[in-house]
């Protein structure tokens, strides 16, 4: 032995000796939870593991730093230790300087071999990770230890996990940056996962400096088994490459913001790509990149993939395995379907499988009706969204879960710049491909904070992953099934945009009190917004008095004119045949009864600028026509019709000469009358 080794073998006998002869104040608090709070000593108690001690104890060196040098170390709860099934890395928890929540940096180097970094961020909510583990606020702990030496403990919710390499591996790998984790692959645990064909692609783009930039930066790799299309590898280029880096900013997944924009390395003057993460509710983590300024090689749109290995940290940021690369879109609607049902041969879930598995129990025909249309826009339900118990009892319905289906699907390419366009004036209405069906597009808000929903069949779904871009269309993932209503015609009334007026008049009248009775059968006319904005310019002084509390009786007499009451619901259809055989169509309502009759009629009742012609519903009542503007809206205890104006009487609205007496009139008089009769009376 060397007399530097022998200098090492002493000092390290030194550092145990010193260890068992007298432990370090930090050191005491792992073994005995009492002294750490006075306030937080049963919280330790439930907290602190046992398994990490023991660790700790039997590391000569965690000991030796614990026992003579300031550190902060990073302690998992018994739960994070449960759910872990890997090694533990001990030394990779340890960092020798002290640092309280508030001073720790950006990163800092552990002690484990190589000393690779942890990874410090803190988010908008004051969360504070390292790596992938939150520190818990209320568990830290500061203190000195004998050799007046400064330590900190953070309480975490994970175990850190370092990069892990194979048992077998050739190469001692301490510590790569991430062009040496691409090269180094095979030697390392991937959950079999191989980057051959994308390293391929890197080496041959001359893009490795880009993997080797210092700093902190996050990576994201597709693996081999998304190069299965022959063609897909020869369009990773040069800008692809780069909008699978995120430059100066780590990104690991417990830390991230949901569907938060980062500016990855492909964003210039005419390429400009953006990359977000998120979340669905099943717990998968998916990350896309949104191509807003493409070019004749990188079309627009977003393009989406799972994190099928998340997390790995290297020398210069983090790594995470996705399905498929980003910003290239070479594949159908129906290809991305089908690529979404399983991710791989194991059979993971993919973000579509149960939409996918709908489709293919109901015989197929709608994927095969998909794949004909030479442009084409799916409205998606995420799996989540097939839970829903109404949906189960349907699912055995074939017919009518055909016509679900066909609900989602729109002949068109229909990303969001075109539904704002539609929605400019108006709720944008599109027509689907089942017959006289429409959607109703609604954007409330302005830039990343917009929320997109869309109406069909009764429900109201919101747009959780829009402008998905495939060759012949777009695919926008709904948190809905629409076409499977889920609220009481009350429900749908107070939700619904276009009904917010017919909504606030029946509210003050107390009109709407009745309408969550699911032991009724309601189908109501419901007039939208701007049908009641149009009786303001024919009646301008009527309109202002409809909606103020004193003419709630006139109010809510005008509303029974518009609510048939039954055992059953009108469809429209059913009021067209009934009107076909007998002329007009009466129908109970509360205090009397409401006829009219409904015809087809051909046009552009819908969209003035349509290019196709469909067939609308017309009432005649009163000798007037009304268009119906959303048919058959349906909800759990009835039906309703949006129509294009109030069924609405001259006499209704007269307000002057008396005909109208508010509350407050009413009560003078009666005063009056009652003041009167006294003085008679004493008299």
């Amino acid at each position: 032995m060397t007399s530097s080794g022998l200098r090492a073998a002493a000092a390290l006998l030194l550092l145990c000796a010193a260890t068992f002869a007298a432990a370090a104040e930090l050191s005491d608090k792992l073994r005995d939870d009492s002294e750490l709070s006075q306030s937080t000593a049963k919280s330790f108690r439930r907290l602190m593991p046992v398994r990490f001690y023991s660790q700790v104890e039997q590391n000569p060196i965690a000991n030796a730093t614990l026992t003579l040098r300031s550190c902060t170390i990073f302690v998992p709860t018994n739960e994070a230790f449960q759910r872990y099934k890997g090694s533990i890395h001990v030394l990779y928890h340890i960092t020798t300087a002290a640092f309280s929540k508030e001073q720790l940096p950006k990163s800092v180097s552990s002690d484990m071999d190589g000393n690779p970094p942890l990874y410090i961020t803190k988010n908008r909510n004051g969360d504070i990770y390292v790596n992938n583990a939150r520190i818990i606020p209320s568990l830290s702990v500061e203190m000195t230890n004998r050799e007046g030496k400064r330590q900190v403990m953070h309480i975490i919710d994970e175990v850190l996990q370092p990069l892990s390499v194979q048992k077998n591996a050739k190469d001692n790998i301490n510590n790569p940056d991430a062009m040496q984790f691409l090269q180094m692959a095979e030697q390392l645990e991937l959950n079999d996962f191989h980057l051959r064909t994308y390293r391929s692609q890197v080496t041959l783009a001359k893009k490795e400096s880009v993997y080797q930039s210092p700093g902190a930066h996050t990576f994201l790799i597709p693996i081999d088994e998304s190069f299965k299309l022959s063609a897909r590898s020869g369009l990773v280029d040069a800008k692809v490459i780069d909008g699978h880096v995120i430059p100066n900013t780590v990104i690991f997944t417990a830390a991230s913001q949901h569907d938060d924009p980062k500016t990855s390395a492909a964003f210039e003057d005419l390429l400009k790509v953006t990359v977000s993460f998120f979340k669905q509710k099943d717990g998968k983590m998916y990350v896309k990149s949104n191509t807003i300024v493409g070019d004749a090689k990188h079309r627009e749109g977003v393009v989406l993939a799972e994190i099928v290995k998340a997390n790995i940290p290297v020398q210069n940021g983090v790594v995470h395995l996705i399905h498929r690369p980003l910003m290239i879109i070479d594949t159908t609607v129906t290809d991305f379907l089908k690529s979404f049902k399983f991710l791989n041969e194991n059979g993971e879930n993919g973000a579509l499988r149960k939409f996918y598995e709908v489709i293919m129990d109901n015989g197929g025909e709608v994927l095969d009706d998909i794949t004909n249309l030479s442009e084409v826009t799916i409205l998606a339900p995420s799996n989540d969204a097939w839970n829903a118990s109404l949906i189960e009892n349907l699912l055995r319905n074939r017919k009518k879960m055909r016509e679900i289906l066909n609900m989602h699907i729109i002949r068109d390419r229909l990303n969001v710049d075109k539904i704002r366009q539609k929605n400019a004036n108006m709720i944008a209405q599109v027509p689907t491909v089942n017959n006289n069906t429409f959607l109703y597009f609604n954007v409330k808000g302005e830039g990343t904070d917009a929320v997109i929903t869309v109406e069909g069949g009764g429900v109201n779904a919101t747009i959780i992953q829009a402008d998905v871009a495939q060759t012949n269309g777009y695919v926008h993932i709904i948190d809905r099934v629409l076409g499977v209503p889920h609220t009481t015609v009350l429900g749908k009334l107070e939700s619904d945009p276009m009904m917010s007026d017919t909504y606030k008049m029946g509210q003050f009248s107390h009109f709407n009190d009745q309408l969550n009775n699911t032991q009724r059968r309601f189908t109501y006319f419901v007039p939208r917004d701007k049908g009641w904005q149009k009786t303001e310019l024919d009646y301008p002084s009527a309109h202002k008095k409809l909606f103020m509390p004193d003419f709630s009786y006139h109010s809510k007499s005008i509303l029974e004119r518009h609510l048939a009451i039954a055992d059953h619901v009108f469809t429209m259809k059913d009021l067209v045949q009934y009107s076909e055989q007998a002329g007009n169509v009466v129908l109970p309502t509360f205090r009397d009864s409401l006829q009219l009759r409904v015809e087809e009629e051909a046009g552009h009742l819908h969209d003035e600028n349509a290019s196709h012609e469909w067939t609308g519903y017309v009432i005649i009542w009163n000798y007037k026509k009304i268009n119906v503007y959303r048919p058959d809206v349906e909800c759990t205890n009835g039906i309703i019709h949006v129509i294009d104006y109030p069924l609405l009487e001259e006499k209704d609205v007269v307000v002057s000469g008396g005909s109208y007496l508010t509350e407050s009139s009413i009560c003078i008089i009666l005063a009056n009358l009652i003041m009167i009769t006294v003085a008679k009376i004493l008299n």
